[in-house]
């Protein structure tokens, strides 16, 4: 997490501004009980679409975003002040599969910490504001960016219920890389529902993890270990793409059921159309969807977005396509320059 401007503790506090990205979510390493160590998420931190807020000591919790102002009441509690105010500048559109709720309450709590002049410690009070619970990918781009293989639970303490919210410890990064800076990521973002969050996400996951083929992590683990970390450690976008790709496509398998299909509708035939683009080396569903990432590179950004134009028109459906950079950085708070 950059925290190039600091503000110096003092009583009046200082005015933050906390800026972060979003992230793509590839998929999970296992979700079989029959293997010792569950879930182990794998992702990559964006540039953009962004988070930011401005935060400043106040005497309670106050944010016009109700969602916000729950996390800011949360993280004064556990950072022992007295409060803050917290404006949303911009934010992740939420539960599109970008990581939205685990950036904005992590945001919230170090902006709340910056304005105090407190030390965050977001991975250590991540899981008081219920995140972290299966993937650590959000906790850790949020930290430093980059490419994120995380090291998952151990499968008994973490079986098909979660623990309560603080009950739990954020995965260990098992494996982190920096993104190469000429890599680009095709987002699609078709006008379908949002992707499953709360309650009705722990009681798909708690389905699917009951029924999880074994078989099926041990292909994930064989597409990580052979094809995923040397794509990534060796600079190659075209084997990554691929790389990504299947595993996604295995995860699907497990949430089938779940979702109506390896992918849920339409993204399913917004993937297929991309699986023909030249330009793009790979796609798939990020988490719950219903946003499509491409992994293409700097020299193919026109055709990789035309890619995606021409891919909602075959689905037959409206949306979003833009192409984005990756993020090798965390966090970034700022003291204001006018500070309140």
């Amino acid at each position: 997490m950059s925290d190039d401007a600091t503000p110096e503790r003092s009583d009046r506090g200082h005015s933050v501004t906390v800026e972060s990205g979003a992230r793509l979510h590839f998929g999970f390493a296992n979700l079989s009980l029959a293997h010792e160590r569950l879930y182990g998420a794998v992702g990559v931190a964006l540039d953009a679409p962004r988070v930011r807020l401005r935060v400043a000591p106040a005497v309670a919790a106050e944010s016009d975003h109700a969602a916000v102002r729950g996390y800011a009441e949360r993280a004064c509690d556990l950072l022992g002040v007295d409060g803050a105010r917290v404006a949303v500048e911009s934010e992740l559109p939420r539960h599109m599969g970008l990581g939205s709720g685990t950036q904005l309450a992590l945001a919230t709590l170090a902006g709340v910490a910056g304005a105090h002049g407190r030390d965050p410690a977001v991975r250590e009070r991540a899981p008081a504001l219920g995140r972290g619970g299966r993937s650590g990918v959000g906790v850790a781009t949020f930290e430093d960016g980059g490419f994120v293989l995380d090291a998952g639970h151990p499968t008994g303490r973490f079986t098909t219920d979660r623990p309560a919210d603080g009950d739990w410890r954020v995965p260990a990064v098992a494996a982190r890389h920096r993104v190469p800076d000429d890599w680009r990521f095709l987002l699609v973002v078709p006008d379908a529902d949002p992707g499953r969050a709360g309650d009705a996400e722990d009681s798909a996951i708690r389905r699917a993890v009951e029924d999880a083929d074994p078989a099926v992590a041990d292909r994930v683990a064989g597409a990580i270990q052979r094809r995923l970390l040397p794509a990534i450690a060796e600079g190659s976008a075209e084997r990554f793409g691929t790389a990504v790709e299947d595993i996604g496509r295995l995860n699907g398998a497990w949430f089938a059921d779940e979702q109506g299909g390896v992918y849920r509708p339409p993204v399913g035939d917004v993937v297929a159309e991309l699986n023909d683009a030249p330009a793009v080396y790979g796609a798939g569903q990020s988490s719950w969807g219903p946003t499509v990432y491409g992994v293409t590179d700097g020299g193919h950004v026109g055709e990789a977005r035309e890619a995606g134009e021409d891919a909602l028109a075959a689905a037959g459906v409206d949306g979003d396509v833009r192409v984005v950079g990756p993020r090798n950085r965390g966090a970034e708070i700022r003291a204001d320059r006018h500070n309140a």
